[in-house]
């Protein structure tokens, strides 16, 4: 399958996430708005997600599939299968105990992330219910980033991609039809979000069985101490805790800087969570449809091409994911700095959801926009580390990007509030990404193909037009009145979508730049 029908496929069912994502904080947005218990369940949510990106698909998929890559193309499919059988064994029993300790230390932990949800005792005791309900969500989602990781290495895309589609679903429909039937029951509402989330994490891992079944590589998980303890000492598993070591602080650092901001928001006015995590909502559209995508795609892809020692196919690989990245989050980002506002308004503005917190949300959006070019290249840069298995030098460069975003905290959230955090967290990946450019270009991993400079000028040319576009398109509509007129303002948002989309590329035809000789490159 070729790179750009396998980013294809990744990108239809992200695309397919973002939605059903996006459907599911509306829907959150429009019941409850943004207040101290919405506040609550970002939090409460935000621990187990916090523990998964640890140890399932943060630091575990980074160690993982650059291993079990090198090991099928050095070894074979039956010593992988035996690799895959001693990982899930090490990682399910490490995982068990992780939510049980958990679900015993919630209120150390709501206390940890975000102790200014105290102001509300009522907020902060949800929190502390609804982190015990969900923090066993994380073994559901390690084994799933366990499956996903050998499935995306024999080039199955599909099924790893589309999966966040069920926790989604899960959610809308506990909001949908149990979250009315609580309140009738005299409960707090929003209980019925956890539900939805525990229900999602076990769809998602029981939809990778049948996958792994028909490869033939389903893990055979081991359960007495003898099988243990050979689950541990088999030497891909202690390569891939070695792995791990450096990439758990790489991560580590990442959620450092989460649990800073939501201790900062927390300390905000009621809402300054809620208001963040609807921006980072809008945000993940492009971070993930285009940067999680080429990631997920280049990364066992290029760890082959290290460990088979083609360092040509290596360069073009991440030439092309870094042409990618530029002609398609660029126009992204300035639609989030100049149509912030109608974006949030088509999206959030809905039942309990204010014009202040239209207001409040769009200036998250935008600052989390002037960073989004950054957050994206990320994506495609780190993975050009972890195939050579280096996943020092991305961690050393997070640590001093960390401590750098702080600085511009200190700088900003006095003036901005909780858009200052957001701005913080853009300019910060601005840096990370420039730094992991310049690493890869100085040790000769990455050697730019021919032609930047001409595409380049492309692509600034027909953002500069789309630009002007949408910045006259978010002026001349009344698009926080027209609330009322729902259908209407939806209508206005795909005709200038629409218009947005046919103006971009036109401009790129009119340039030269012929996108299907370019995406079959």
């Amino acid at each position: 399958m070729s790179l750009l029908r396998s980013a294809s496929v990744v990108s239809f069912f992200t695309l397919a996430s973002r939605v059903t994502g996006l459907v599911r904080e509306l829907l959150i947005a429009s019941a409850f708005g943004a207040s101290a218990l919405t506040d609550a369940f970002n939090v409460a949510f935000r621990i187990p997600n916090l523990f998964r990106r640890l140890f399932a698909e943060g630091a575990f998929s980074q160690a993982f599939v650059p291993v079990l890559a090198a090991s099928r193309a050095q070894h074979g499919d039956e010593a992988t299968k035996e690799v895959i059988d001693s990982v899930a064994t090490a990682l399910a029993w490490s995982v068990l105990v992780v939510s049980l300790l958990g679900v015993l230390a919630s209120p150390w932990l709501v206390w940890a992330l975000a102790s200014g949800l105290q102001q509300d005792p009522r907020g902060y005791g949800t929190a502390v219910n609804m982190t015990r309900w969900m923090f066993p969500y994380i073994a559901f989602m390690s084994m799933v980033a366990l499956s996903a990781g050998v499935l995306n290495t024999w080039r199955r895309f599909a099924v790893p991609a589309a999966t966040p589609v069920l926790l989604n679903v899960s959610v809308i429909a506990a909001a949908w039809w149990l979250s009315p039937w609580l309140a009738r029951q005299g409960f707090e509402a929003i209980y019925a979000l956890p539900v939805g989330v525990m229900a999602g994490g076990f769809l998602q891992l029981a939809v990778q069985i049948p996958a792994l079944h028909r490869l033939g590589l389903l893990p055979r998980l081991g359960l007495g101490p003898a099988a243990v303890k050979k689950a541990w000492t088999n030497p891909a598993t202690r390569n891939i805790l070695r792995l791990m070591a450096p990439a758990l602080l790489g991560v580590g650092v990442a959620q450092i800087s989460l649990l800073i901001n939501t201790q900062i928001a927390s300390h905000l006015a009621p809402g300054s969570v809620s208001w963040l995590t609807y921006a980072d909502r809008l945000m993940e559209f492009p971070t993930a449809m285009l940067g999680v995508a080429l990631g997920v795609v280049l990364m066992p892809q290029l760890a082959a091409a290290k460990a088979t020692g083609d360092s040509e196919r290596y360069a073009a690989m991440l030439d092309w994911g870094l042409r990618m990245v530029l002609l398609l989050s660029l126009p992204c980002a300035a639609a989030l700095l100049v149509f912030s506002q109608p974006l949030v308004s088509v999206l959030y503005h809905y039942g309990a959801f204010t014009d202040r917190d239209v207001q409040q949300t769009t200036l998250a959006l935008t600052g989390y926009g002037v960073g989004l070019l950054g957050l994206v290249a990320i994506k495609v840069l780190a993975p050009g580390y972890y195939a050579s298995q280096d996943i020092r030098t991305p961690v050393r460069i997070a640590v001093v990007v960390l401590v750098l975003t702080q600085v511009f905290n200190v700088l900003l959230v006095p003036h901005l509030a909780h858009a200052g955090l957001a701005l913080s967290i853009g300019l910060g990946a601005l840096v990370n990404a420039g730094w992991l450019l310049v690493g890869l270009l100085r040790r000769g991993s990455y050697k730019p193909q021919p032609g930047w400079l001409r595409f380049v000028f492309q692509v600034l040319l027909a953002t500069g037009l789309l630009t002007g576009l949408l910045w006259f398109s978010a002026q001349a509509l009344p698009w926080v009145p027209m609330r009322e007129a729902a259908w209407q303002r939806i209508g206005w948002m795909v005709l200038v979508m629409a218009a947005s989309a046919v103006l971009y590329f036109g401009a790129l035809w009119c340039t030269g730049l012929r996108l299907k000789a370019f995406l079959k490159r």
